[in-house]
């Protein structure tokens, strides 16, 4: 079992310079001062002079700073794979990221656009540009399945409001840690069932939505490929986690044969896509440019706030992330 992250000491939390990304908007750096009650610098790849502690705020973190000065990074984003692609992580840093209202955001924008589908509404898109009158049946949500991959604060978002559109909700946990022993049911809030990564061929292939808030990690680099695309039977696959998570050329190969019927993608594994990119062209599929729960100045405040006051109550932020297991 990993070791967990010491938290900062009061005494070397007190003496932190604090370092924020030149991103951060005014108002923003202005709350963090504070919250934490001193100035702000800016944060660089040059290290501020002295040997005082550092407290950083931002998206990634410079090799500079790297080092054993680094005594806790705040991520204002909920992803954190950028972070450890950058180099190690120093071991005695703490590291927290902001979630904020992203989870209901996400929650939203699927149920959107399972509705839009259960609507016909691309379809009633594409005949009103042709001017064709054409009446088309309705589907409903209510009793079908969703299988949601992660079931952390944003997929649990997800199945809370899914279930109480009458979705039966099914969530699927990576590691044991989070999910049941092989062919135990485990009650988790937003899910009506939650099973283990390591069975779910049978629910991909009763599931009439797939969706996917996983993050990026080494273990779940390429998670759905082949196999699992092989097992699915007809559902919409939607990706509100991290692009890389999805082999695109087996996701292809699976819209293409069918068994894939549509895709959402909010994210993909290389972004910005160029105009050109074959992702744009592949079938029935929609890509709304990483979109879906875009992080506010007030998510970022609020969750700071709060793994500042736990910190300084000497209690571990509920928004701390595992270094060894990327989230």
């Amino acid at each position: 079992m990993p070791v967990p992250t010491p938290l900062p000491a009061p005494d070397a939390l007190a003496k932190a310079r604090l370092l924020v990304a030149p991103s951060l908007d005014g108002g923003l750096v202005r709350e963090l001062e504070r919250i934490t009650g001193r100035g702000a610098e800016p944060l660089e790849d040059v290290p501020p002079p002295s040997d005082a502690p550092l407290l950083c705020v931002g998206e990634t973190l410079p090799d500079a700073l790297r080092t054993s000065r680094l005594l806790w990074f705040h991520s204002v984003n909920a992803g954190t794979d950028p972070l450890f692609a950058g180099g190690p992580w120093p071991g005695s840093a703490l590291l927290t990221r902001t979630v904020g209202r992203m989870g209901e955001r996400m929650a939203q924008y699927v149920l959107a656009w399972m509705l839009a589908e259960c609507q016909a509404v691309p379809e009633f898109t594409e005949r009103h540009a042709r001017a064709h009158w054409e009446r088309l049946p309705s589907e409903l949500v209510a009793g079908q399945t969703a299988l949601i991959y992660g079931t952390g604060r944003i997929g649990a978002a997800v199945g809370r409001l899914l279930g109480a559109c009458g979705v039966r909700t099914v969530g699927v946990a990576r590691t044991t840690r989070f999910g049941p022993a092989p062919g135990v049911a485990r009650v988790v809030p937003g899910f009506d069932r939650v099973i283990g990564a390591a069975e779910d061929a049978e629910v991909l292939g009763e599931a009439r939505w797939v969706i996917s808030a996983l993050p990026l990690t080494g273990a779940t680099e390429g998670f759905f490929g082949e196999a699992r695309f092989a097992a699915v039977r007809g559902a919409t696959f939607v990706n509100v986690g991290r692009g890389a998570t999805v082999d695109m050329g087996a996701l292809e190969t699976a819209l293409r044969d069918g068994r894939v019927r549509r895709a959402v993608l909010d994210v993909l594994p290389e972004e910005p896509a160029a105009p050109d990119d074959p992702v744009w062209k592949l079938p029935r599929t929609v890509i709304t440019s990483h979109s879906s729960g875009i992080t506010t100045d007030e998510d970022v405040s609020v969750d700071f706030a709060a793994c500042w006051e736990a910190v300084t109550a000497g209690r571990r932020p509920e928004l701390t992330v595992d270094a060894g297991r990327g989230y």
